[in-house]
């Protein structure tokens, strides 16, 4: 029993750990110039974007309009149709005035830590030192803890809420960011 109870305990310490981080970067935008502006992919429909992947290409946009850097990568695989996020975030941007050769797509990743390992591998290839990266708010604390793992130079920048999404404190987003993170720390994932 008493086993038990420290076991609840740490964790309930390490949710509260979690949960203090997640709101931490959730509620700054560090963005600065870099050398690259990096959308992670969300959902697409038949090669449109979902409205939460629109704000972020959408808040990728506004940065690369407002100099923050060159280049954008957008991050993403499969979304069980016959496009991928990566590619449909690219066009996009293309169709939004982003010339293709300021674009980068990455298409095959499916998963937070796969799209972070492609984009080690870009980054190395295209000399990046700093990245902002864009994605919803509760994600980029997990994003920026496996980016450091992969000794990734990022800053975070949260895009900016979309109607569809439910009430702000609705714990659901960040219940799974808790998981996600932990399981990601376990090797579970």
């Amino acid at each position: 029993m008493a086993a038990l109870c420290a076991l609840l305990a740490l964790a309930i310490v390490w949710s509260a750990w979690l949960y203090r981080g997640i709101e931490s970067f959730a509620g700054k935008d560090e963005a600065v110039p870099c050398d690259a502006i990096v959308v992670f992919g969300a959902a697409e429909y038949d090669g449109r974007p979902s409205p939460v992947y629109r704000a972020r290409l959408d808040h990728a946009l506004n940065l690369y309009r407002g100099g923050f850097a060159p280049l954008i990568v957008t991050l993403g695989g499969d979304g069980g149709d016959a496009f991928t996020e990566g590619g449909v975030g690219r066009e996009f941007l293309m169709a939004s005035g982003v010339p293709e050769s300021s674009i980068i797509a990455e298409t095959h990743s499916r998963s937070t830590v796969e799209s972070v390992r492609r984009l080690s591998a870009i980054a190395r290839a295209n000399g990046f030192r700093r990245m902002v990266v864009v994605s919803d708010a509760t994600h980029l604390f997990r994003i920026h803890a496996i980016c450091q793992t992969f000794g990734l130079s990022v800053v975070t920048s949260p895009r900016p809420r979309v109607a569809v999404e439910s009430n702000p404190s609705d714990l659901g987003p960040i219940l799974h960011e808790i998981l996600s993170y932990t399981a990601w720390r376990l090797h579970i994932e």
